[in-house]
């Protein structure tokens, strides 16, 4: 018998180290495919929801369908191998689809789309749809490895159900991770799927062998129907609304830390890892206590209480984060060797955030699961409950996304999944088997009242304090005595604008700096102020016939004045793709009115690679001045796809100017930027506005023309610049 346990606890471990692979390369997929659908969608926020929705989607989807598949299947070990693999060659694959896809929604679906709805529509259905399947087949994986292992070792399924969401978790976070900080940057977006795939692939062929150990007849399943009867409904339920508010905190959550850590990739990387590792080390904790716990549902309750509790309590103590970091910057040297220790530092602040009410909400899905088999409800329950908690989550971040941080800010909506999660607490406690569970209910309920009502009035989030950009210069105080002019929670970002005492005025996204300039006429330009002048102003010097302009970001809307100073333009789009931005840069309109005012200029809430498609405008001048490469999102407008695809909407003799950030950048960036413009244009020029920022100009065929006089206009508007 010896012999047999110790094979049999080998092969459960081979499992559960299988499991963590999985979760391993599923986050990587996650991960990249928002690199890849960016290239569409735009925004990387947008990109990152769409890839979140329909991974959980697929994932529901793949869960439900599994349910119903484990009571008809002998060897679910051996289904679950055939589903990795069939992930791996879908992988391998992705690619290749992925660029025929892009070349023909951009050059022939989006042109021939008439309105705007539709091509969002359209650009929306084909990026899931490219997903979906292999969103379907993750969202088999964990009902298909659970039930295979708890019909092999049925000894303790909680405990086994705790250690696969564990080890599936923790995987999850090495690899979003290893993506980020190494596979990316050593391989590239397509190899790092074909490691995802290979991945897959390799252990379909583990778990397929382990399959095999064992050909007698599976444990048949728990018999389904006993105990109560309307349980299953309620922890459906349940499984929902916790997975609606534990996304609604990751959402909220991200955009809270990227005003700390920054909006790098790798910093949404960070956090998103330090999510989930808080849910991995909840499943690792409860794995042992389980299958002890008398009265499952009451500790299910207490433990939706506690969590929403400490969601509320990442508001109070938020302010400390950017002294956290502002010390941390302080003590860190700032150079290439130190990146990998500010890194470790900015994951440790994530955790501070994220770690407790994570840490509960990974003991949910194995709490509400060994409910429902220890009630006789069948190992079904698994997918049911999986499906039904990935649901919710689609919901959350819809909610987040869409209503919560855009309508209600973040105090709010990250107060609305606290209350969630704690009246959920409340409602399970009412059904526990406690002989005071009414009372217990009812105290619940007003404990959970009384702490979002507290918190939300105790929590202050000082505005001027999470735009100071405390991630780049390490002052959480270098706004301090400014003047908050403007502040909105976005649908990608949160933009602030505000007064220096010295007169200057500065809008930033998420606390990186725009746009700065003056209201005041008398001060002396700011270096953004000359080099936007310089962006609307050089392509007309070279190119006095243009009559159509597009300027991509919009910043503080004085590049479009600028341009709008030239009377032969006959028609400037804008094109800015958070409303918020918009509404911001109002502030500066005494100071920019044609922006806003001239009949000309027409602002365009939209990604700016779609509007072109749609739209299928060839303009005289294209203006493209987004923020710095290493903002997420960004990166894509400084790519050689971004300048192929630009390129087509340049009229023959068209030029386009690319404003170019030189701080907070190396050589081998520069030198990337400039070697993709190179590959899609055949001349072009640089200009040094300042000593931190240049314009490259490049025509779309042939030489650059050369410099022209300026018109009376021109010559007055310059001259009133200096």
């Amino acid at each position: 018998m010896l012999p047999e346990k110790t094979a049999a606890t080998h092969s459960q471990r081979w499992l559960f180290a299988a499991f963590a692979l999985s979760g391993f390369s599923g986050l990587i997929y996650e991960s990249i495919w928002s690199h890849y659908l960016k290239l569409l969608l735009g925004h990387a926020a947008y990109a990152q929801t769409l890839v979140l929705v329909i991974f959980m989607g697929g994932m529901a989807i793949g869960a439900a369908w599994a349910s119903r598949l484990t009571s008809r299947r002998r060897n679910l070990l051996r289904l679950y191998a055939a589903v990795e693999a069939a992930i791996g060659l879908l992988g391998l694959v992705f690619d290749p689809l992925f660029r025929h896809w892009l070349e023909f929604s951009l050059s022939t679906v989006i042109p021939s789309i008439g309105f705007p709805q539709g091509v969002e529509a359209y650009k929306w259905a084909s990026s899931g749809l490219l997903i979906l399947p292999q969103s379907i087949m993750l969202g088999m994986t964990f009902p298909l490895m659970t039930g295979g292992v708890i019909r092999r070792f049925p000894q303790a399924t909680g405990g086994s159900i705790a250690m696969l969401y564990f080890t599936n978790s923790i995987g999850g976070a090495l690899g979003a991770l290893c993506s980020a900080f190494w596979l990316l940057g050593a391989v590239g977006l397509s190899g790092t799927l074909v490691v995802a795939a290979l991945v897959n692939l390799a252990l379909a062929a583990v778990v397929w062998f382990l399959g095999a150990e064992e050909e007698r007849p599976l444990a048949t399943p728990v018999a389904a129907g006993q105990g109560d009867p309307d349980l299953p409904g309620r922890f459906l339920v349940a499984a929902f609304v916790t997975g609606a508010a534990s996304f609604i905190y990751e959402v909220v959550w991200i955009r809270m830390l990227a005003l700390v850590l920054g909006s790098s990739t790798q910093a949404f990387e960070l956090m998103l890892s330090a999510f989930i590792t808080g849910l991995a080390l909840g499943g690792l904790w409860i794995r042992n206590r389980i299958d002890r716990i008398a009265d499952p549902v009451r500790f299910s309750g207490y433990v939706q209480l506690a969590m929403g509790g400490l969601a509320l309590a990442t508001l109070v103590f938020y302010n400390g984060t950017f002294d956290l970091m502002a010390y941390a910057l302080r003590a860190i040297n700032r150079t290439d060797e130190a990146y990998p220790l500010f890194n470790l530092f900015s994951h440790a602040i994530a955790f501070a955030v994220m770690l407790p009410a994570t840490f509960m909400a990974g003991m949910t899905l194995p709490l509400f699961t060994h409910v429902l088999i220890r009630q006789g409800h069948g190992e079904a329950s698994v997918g049911r409950i999986y499906a039904s908690n990935t649901l919710g989550a689609i919901v959350g971040v819809a909610f987040a996304v869409h209503v919560g941080l855009p309508g209600a800010g973040i105090k709010l909506a990250l107060s609305t999944g606290a209350l969630a999660d704690m009246f959920l607490g409340a409602y399970l406690l009412r059904f526990c088997a406690s002989r005071w569970h009414r009372a217990e209910a009812l105290a619940a309920s007003l404990v959970a009242a009384v702490a979002v009502a507290a918190a939300t009035t105790l929590a202050r989030l000082d505005p001027l304090r999470m735009a100071s950009g405390v991630f780049r210069l390490g002052d959480h105080q270098l706004l301090a005595g400014h003047e908050l002019l403007f502040y909105q929670d976005g649908s990608t970002a949160t933009i602030t604008v505000t007064r220096a005492p010295d007169g200057g005025v500065m809008i930033a996204t998420n606390g990186k700096p725009d746009a700065t300039i003056s209201l005041d006429p008398a001060r002396p330009p700011s270096n953004d102020e000359i080099t936007m002048v310089m962006a609307g102003s050089l392509p007309l010097l070279l190119k006095p016939d243009a009559r159509k302009v597009a300027n991509i970001g919009l910043g503080s809307g004085l590049t479009t004045h600028t341009v709008l100073t030239h009377s032969g333009v006959e028609r400037v789009d804008t094109v800015e793709i958070e409303p918020a931005m918009v509404a911001g840069a109002t502030a500066f309109r005494a100071r920019v009115p044609a922006a806003f005012a001239d009949p000309r200029s027409h602002m365009q809430i939209e990604d700016a690679k779609t509007y072109f498609a749609r739209h299928g405008v060839r303009y005289d001048v294209i203006i493209s001045e987004p923020s710095n490469p290493w903002v997420s999102g960004v990166a894509s407008l400084f790519t050689t796809e971004f300048y192929r695809d630009v390129r087509r909407h340049l009229k023959d003799d068209g030029l386009l100017v690319q404003w170019f950030h030189l701080y907070e950048v190396d050589d081998r960036l520069v030198s990337t930027v400039i070697l993709a413009l190179a590959e899609n244009f055949d001349d072009f020029a640089i200009y040094l506005t300042d000593t931190t920022n240049m314009l490259i100009v490049a025509p779309r065929n042939g030489k650059l023309p050369p410099l022209q006089a300026p018109s009376p206009t021109q010559r007055a508007f310059i001259e009133g610049m200096a």
